[in-house]
């Protein structure tokens, strides 16, 4: 009987009309697996992965695979990011056994949980064959098995230690990161590394606080030459806005084309991070048109924002997004035609498959004629509506508490600097009014429902759908990512409840979470059990839950003036350090915030009766240093510390400016407060 048919993962009821018995994880699973002393069978995916639709419709949806998996296993089908904490275990061990890992994830395990044998995607003949060696080896060699899966779980238990070396991530490791990412740019496709190449929005993140901090203008081109080649490749949606999870080449041009929300939540940081401190155009475009696809395609109002959109489209990748010549001639007649494939590189050959070509920018726009830019933006909303009516792809519906946290921030950011840049000269000075408006209800309700429907008895839950809390508990990233983003919401409204949210939550992480010598793990104390407790200090597609839970700490601390929180935060990045200086590309959220602490991080309160319109406060936006608190509002708001005991002089909007709870001396001129952020 296949048991997933009240799931509430849109992934797992993917595979609710397999003819396999499949489980959802619960203890009941590895029971009946006692009960019929068989190996249990865990299959780990997720709803937009291309591979693990490939073999649910090779092997899962297949009559004879599936009385296979009966006869031998009980078999257990995982959303990963529902439980990223079964997850991070067994991919660790698949990672110990295989050296590589990846999704759909394949393990056998004995009845307890035990890992034995990790493999990712098998062809259905190669599938078959596993099922029986495994089975044969449980029933005739079940010592070695034993033997074998408890030298795996010794071997994980050491990837995941806590309580290792410490140090100070003090300027020489941020150096010391900066230019080991520097040594493995890519000079002539920008970002890291080969194929497949994955936006690296953590380092780009850590590199621009890098730049502001040192002046490295070495730091700064890094960040500019990557964010263009993406913006201009195939990884970004030529049409719509919103990236892909990572280019199959390395030259960004093909996509696989799930769009997640995390990727996109992370780089709508990134480019609203070098358009506030560059000014440029096209950070500018792409911060507001990934801000727009967010509030288009993944915000459901209501509940937050979805997970993902699929890399699939009624089986088929990339059949909503690749164009033939052909094809847009009939969309947009001869001579526009001919114009936009010159310009997105759409050739009879193709660049993907069966004659086909993944849109990308060819040429600079964003700085041409005027007449150039219109023509090219008439063209792209005639192309897409064109791809609308084409099928789409599925959508993954469910909301994830740590991603909607990322969102959150980042839009209350991009919030920020657009206010900081609006002109009403700009040529598209009502499309971006639209963008401000649409995206600041779509994070204000994000907000409102993990505040409501995710924090269930003081503790987070992982994972919504529909509106209904699941049963997952949140892990440490959730904590995290969900505390940042309710102080990003403290200061963008001024209100205190969001502060007062912040801290409960990351008094929760401390109480619950804390590692012996500072660090943390990624599951609570009184979280299930699983074969180890898994604490992974590493950023890889998110940020590791101690990385995220050091960047609320670091700004919790800095709004509230309460030195524990820092304390705490130092400490937690004090077990990372270690690692920053020799594996900068997987700790680029924690370079991030070290390089907040580092410059403070400065707390700026704005005492003003206009918060919205005040020289004051733009100014405070546009020159904060990295990791800067910034809120504005009337002198003793309730639940606004900053504004505690802080009034206005001789009547005038001032600015109290504090750098690690020491203060510079209250101005009242936009002169003398850029003075002070800039350490005059």
């Amino acid at each position: 009987m296949n048991r997933l048919a009240d799931a509430t993962s849109p992934y797992l009821l993917q595979h609710a009309d397999n003819p396999v018995d499949w489980w959802p994880w619960c203890d009941e699973a590895f029971a009946e697996a006692k009960r019929r002393d068989v190996p249990v069978l865990v299959s780990v995916g997720y709803a937009a992965c291309h591979w693990c639709h490939v073999m649910a419709h090779e092997s899962f949806e297949n009559e004879q695979v599936g009385a296979l998996m009966n006869d031998y296993f009980v078999c257990i089908k995982v959303d990963r990011e529902e439980r990223p904490d079964v997850d991070a275990v067994y991919m660790t061990a698949t990672q110990a056994m295989t050296g590589q890992g990846g999704w759909p994830m394949t393990v056998f395990a004995t009845p307890d949980g035990t890992p034995f044998f990790c493999g990712t995607y098998y062809p259905r003949p190669n599938f078959v064959r596993l099922l029986q060696s495994v089975a044969t080896a449980w029933r005739d060699q079940r010592e070695a098995v034993l033997r074998q899966g408890a030298a795996v779980v010794e071997a994980i238990g050491g990837a995941q230690a806590v309580g290792g070396p410490t140090a100070p991530l003090d300027a020489a490791l941020l150096d010391a990161a900066a230019d080991q990412l520097a040594k493995e740019y890519d000079e002539t496709n920008g970002g890291f590394g080969g194929a497949p190449k994955f936006p690296p929005h953590m380092n780009l993140l850590f590199l621009l606080r890098h730049h502001q901090r040192t002046g490295s203008e070495r730091s700064l081109e890094i960040v500019r030459h990557t964010c263009e080649a993406m913006a201009r490749g195939g990884i970004y949606d030529q049409l719509a806005g919103g990236f892909a999870r990572y280019a199959v080449d390395g030259h960004w041009t093909v996509p696989h084309f799930e769009k997640m929300l995390y990727d996109n939540a992370l780089l709508l940081r990134a480019y609203t991070q070098l358009w506030r401190l560059t000014g440029d155009r096209l950070a500018r475009r792409v911060a507001r048109d990934t801000a727009r696809f967010l509030a288009d395609e993944l915000h459901r109002p209501g509940e937050g924002f979805a997970s993902a959109l699929d890399a699939d489209t009624q089986g088929v990748e990339g059949l909503t997004y690749v164009w033939t010549p052909d094809q847009l001639v009939a969309a947009l007649g001869e001579e526009d035609g001919r114009w936009a494939a010159d310009l997105f590189g759409v050739t009879p050959e193709g660049t993907f498959e069966h004659g086909t070509s993944v849109l990308k920018l060819a040429r600079d726009v964003d700085d041409a004629d005027p007449a150039i830019r219109a023509r090219w933006q008439g063209v792209v909303g005639r192309l897409l509506a064109a791809r609308d009516t084409r099928p789409q792809p599925a959508r993954d519906d469910k909301v994830v508490a740590a991603w909607n946290g990322l969102a959150i921030t980042a839009i209350a950011e991009f919030q920020q600097v657009a206010a900081l840049y609006a002109s009403p000269d700009d040529e598209d000075v009502n499309l971006m009014e639209g963008v401000v408006i649409v995206t600041d209800g779509a994070m204000r309700d994000a907000a409102e429902h993990l505040a409501k429907v995710h924090v269930v008895d003081g503790r987070l839950r992982r994972v919504s759908r529909a509106g209904v809390v699941g049963e997952p508990a949140g892990v440490l990233e959730d904590y995290g990512c969900v505390a940042e983003a309710f102080c990003a919401m403290h200061q963008l409204t001024g209100e205190g409840r969001w502060l007062e949210l912040a801290g409960r939550l990351l008094d929760v992480a401390l109480e619950r979470f804390a590692a012996p010598g500072g660090g943390f793990y990624d599951t609570a104390d009184d979280a299930e059990r699983l074969v180890t407790r898994p604490a992974d200090p590493t950023d890889n597609a998110t940020p590791s839950g101690r990385s995220a839970i050091v960047a609320a700490l670091v700004a919790y601390a800095a709004l509230t003036g309460e030195p524990r929180y820092r304390e705490a935060a130092e400490a937690a990045l004090g077990t990372v350090a270690p690692i920053v200086g020799r594996h900068a590309r997987f700790t680029g959220y924690a370079a991030t915030a070290g390089e907040a602490l580092l410059s403070g991080p400065y707390e700026i309160a704005v005492v003003t009766d206009d918060p919205a319109g005040d020289p004051l406060v733009a100014a405070a936006h546009r020159h904060a240093p990295p990791g800067a608190v910034v809120v504005a509002g009337r002198a003793d708001q309730p639940g606004v510390p900053l504004l505690a005991d802080r009034t206005m002089l001789d009547g005038r909007s001032t600015a109290y400016v504090c750098r690690g709870f020491v203060c510079d001396r209250p101005v009242t001129g936009v002169d003398d407060l850029i003075a002070q952020l800039a350490g005059r």
